[in-house]
């Protein structure tokens, strides 16, 4: 499965460098792009394993949205759901929105 990567608000010295590095290439911007983002990538599983330890643990890669039902049981174990005593269910405001229009 292929993702899409987008960086938002790039300077427009910085893209007119990476315009000008991928034209010395003989490449498309998004296939310089490719090659940096990949040479990045091989670099960071080239770092030793102690290293790389504790990269993962300050900076834990999360995709939101990407979570299997093994997974959402595992997180419920660790975090268990904090009591909503006293608070409103989810129906009665869906219910008051509702009956309010």
């Amino acid at each position: 499965m292929s993702v899409n990567l987008w960086i938002k608000g790039a300077p427009d010295d910085t893209a007119e460098r990476l315009r000008q590095r991928a034209e010395r290439n003989h490449r498309s911007l998004q296939g310089e792009l490719m090659v940096i983002i990949e040479q990045a990538a091989a670099a960071v599983e080239e770092r030793s394993p102690a290293v790389t330890a504790v990269a993962a643990a300050a900076a834990p890669i999360v995709r939101q949205g990407w979570k299997t039902i093994e997974d959402l049981v595992a997180e419920r174990l660790v975090h268990p759901l904090v009591p909503t005593n006293g608070l409103p269910l989810a129906v009665d405001i869906v219910r008051a929105d509702r009956d309010s229009r």
